[in-house]
């Protein structure tokens, strides 16, 4: 036997030797046990607890749905998209059927339709709602006009003027309804009274200026 033969035997004979000793211990790695979690909560190779991802957390507040449908259907008229702002209103007027900004826009949408009786209807349930809403009296006001219930017009023009005396847009529609009426020198004093309301409403003092001196 030469003397590299003699260092392989003596070679195996330790590995051997190490290999029964380890079996024979009890001390080798165990499946489950030594390679298991050493805490029950222990993640090993990035597992997700669902606990963890579906866990209920606090959130802010959502903004009220009929508040979002009535920005929706503000946006969609400035838009020109009278389509899209009916559906926004309508589903508002589901959840909140008695909110007057919800009826408010539904009038003014029944009218944009021409569909003049339900407007003056929808305008109505306003009123009963809130008598002092003097956007109210002013939208029925000319939605009545258009119905030919003038006399009844006039009653809510004078309303929504007595509410807001300040604002010119309700006396330049009671002028309107009486200029129709042909009774042009009070439709010409009002249209007079919303100029000296509001200097940039000039459609006022054009129609204030085109029937000065006018018989009726």
């Amino acid at each position: 036997m030469t003397l590299f033969q003699l260092g392989l035997l003596v070679a195996a004979g330790v590995i051997f030797w190490l290999f029964f000793k380890q079996l024979f211990s009890g001390d080798y790695p165990k499946r489950g046990v030594d390679f298991e979690a050493k805490l029950p909560d222990e993640q090993i190779g990035g597992v997700s607890r669902p606990d963890k991802i579906f866990k209920k957390t606090e959130t802010a507040a959502k903004p009220d749905r009929v508040e979002e449908l009535i920005a929706i259907a503000d946006d969609s008229v400035a838009k020109g998209d009278l389509l899209e702002a009916r559906k926004a209103i309508e589903s508002a007027a589901v959840l909140a059927p008695e909110n007057p900004e919800v009826l408010r826009r539904q009038g003014y949408l029944a009218a944009e339709d021409r569909d003049y009786e339900n407007a003056a209807e929808i305008y109505e349930k306003l009123l009963r709602i809130d008598p002092n809403d003097d956007q109210g009296h002013d939208a029925l006001a000319n939605v009545l006009h258009r119905l030919g219930k003038d006399e009844e017009a006039i009653a809510h023009h004078k309303k929504a003027i007595a509410l807001d005396e300040g604002y010119a847009p309700y006396y330049f529609n009671y002028a309107n309804t009486l200029y129709d009426l042909h009774r042009y020198d009070e439709a010409a004093a009002l249209y007079k009274q919303a100029y000296e309301c509001d200097p940039e409403l000039t459609e006022a003092k054009e129609m204030y200026e085109k029937l000065e001196g006018k018989d009726e």
